[in-house]
């Protein structure tokens, strides 16, 4: 028997039973579903959390200000201006591997331009920080040394906040006011997009860091010349952890801490969240990959079930086929193509399934869909080789029917 009448005998007996035979797909179109869901889940839950990398910025230490007591009460991060850009400074000079320390400010603000008003973050900076988080100033400039050490009125837009107030007007030279401050735009910052937590990163103003003290943020901040945070960069993330602990001694000395107090600042390794944000997507991966495994034995074992029931009902047909001169070889190449031919369109039916399925959770998420080729062939070949796997033993048992007595069975 040739291989094409081989398949065509296999199609027959399959559309025969086609119900039975959908039933019996079932476990393998569950599974390679599984399968290529699991490969376009994963890798796009991976790429959004390196695009979430990149837009934070590599190799980077967060260090806030606060988690002090008063009264017996513990305040938590934030809570007082404990932190100074002198900190800063010192970071970045007695630190080994520090790039950049960039201390900043946070507020929100109401910000004005001719008849639009629109409520924004407002971010008192020094130019450490654009280097810190590897945030380009495409259009007009960042801040000059001068402008920072006198505390210009002048900022840098957002993307977001840019497009709001201006549309497709060119927002250089422009004059906006915040909190009835007029501030001259110098520049519009690159796109940064959305952040970890799901905060628009374009929706924000720059200012100089004197600036912001003492024209936005109010006069504690501008009396002690403190700030809320200071972001550090690091040239390598293999220095990130004893830079770690060398922070923490030299603002504690800084700070004249002594040695059973508690620290009144807190430092955060953003390299390990966006760590952790890419192990939960590796775990739902593991879990994808594991209902994809039970779904395919499930499917072989169908096919296995479904494969004795007709080697059975077509007993008298075997005999048939040996007895005018089939050889057994060919009776078992004729089940294993069978066996391989219904594994092989229910991996075509769980393919096209899990591709719908990738789309649907990756617009519900926000996330992309990658699905490579290599995968889906893989998806196929898989359920090809469970069809052979599966198949073999019902193809064997049928193989080696006695003609005479096969063809004495009802």
């Amino acid at each position: 028997m040739s291989l094409m009448e081989a398949l065509r005998s296999a199609l027959q007996a399959i559309g025969a039973n086609a119900l039975r035979s959908v039933l019996t797909m079932l476990g393998i179109i569950i599974g390679v579903a599984a399968v290529i869901a699991m490969v376009a889940i994963g890798s796009g839950a991976r790429a959004r959390v390196n695009d979430q990398i990149r837009s934070l910025g590599a190799n980077l230490l967060i260090i806030t200000a606060g988690n002090v007591q008063m009264g017996g009460v513990r305040l938590g991060a934030g809570a007082s201006s404990s932190l100074t850009d002198e900190d800063a400074r010192a970071v970045k000079a007695e630190v080994e591997g520090v790039t950049a320390a960039a201390p900043f400010i946070r507020t929100q603000a109401q910000v004005v331009y001719q008849g639009v008003n629109w409520s924004t973050a407002v971010q008192a900076i020094d130019n450490d920080f654009f280097a810190a988080r590897e945030w380009d100033v495409p259009t007009g400039r960042m801040f000059e040394p001068e402008e920072m050490r006198r505390g210009e009125i002048v900022a840098i837009l957002g993307q977001t906040v840019a497009r709001t107030l201006f549309g497709a007007d060119d927002p250089i030279d422009q004059v906006i006011r915040v909190r009835n401050t007029p501030f001259r735009v110098i520049g519009v910052a690159a796109s940064k997009g959305q952040s970890a937590f799901g905060q628009d990163q374009d929706d924000i103003i720059f200012v100089p860091l004197e600036t912001g003290r003492r024209r936005i943020m109010g006069r504690n901040y501008a009396r002690d010349r403190s700030v809320a945070s200071i972001f550090v960069k690091f040239g390598e993330e293999a220095t990130m952890a004893s830079g770690v602990e060398e922070i923490r001694a030299l603002i504690r000395q800084r700070h004249r801490l002594a040695e059973d107090a508690e620290d009144d600042f807190t430092v955060r390794n953003l390299t390990e969240i966006t760590n952790t944000a890419s192990a939960s997507a590796n775990t739902l991966s593991f879990l994808l990959a594991a209902v994809a495994a039970v779904s395919l034995l499930v499917g072989g074992i169908g096919i296995m079930n479904i494969m004795l029931v007709s080697v059975t009902e077509r007993t008298r047909e075997i005999g048939l086929r040996l007895a005018v001169g089939a050889r057994p070889r060919d009776v078992l190449a004729q089940f294993l193509i069978e066996a391989t031919t219904l594994a092989s369109i229910g991996g075509a039916v769980g393919v096209a399934l899990g591709l719908g399925i990738a789309v649907s959770i990756a617009r519900t998420a926000g996330w992309p869909v990658l699905v490579s080729p290599e995968s889906v062939f893989v998806a196929v070949g898989v359920s090809g080789l469970v069809g052979v796997f599966f198949g073999y033993y019902p193809a064997r048992r049928a193989a080696r029917l006695d003609p005479i007595e096969a063809l004495r069975r009802e």
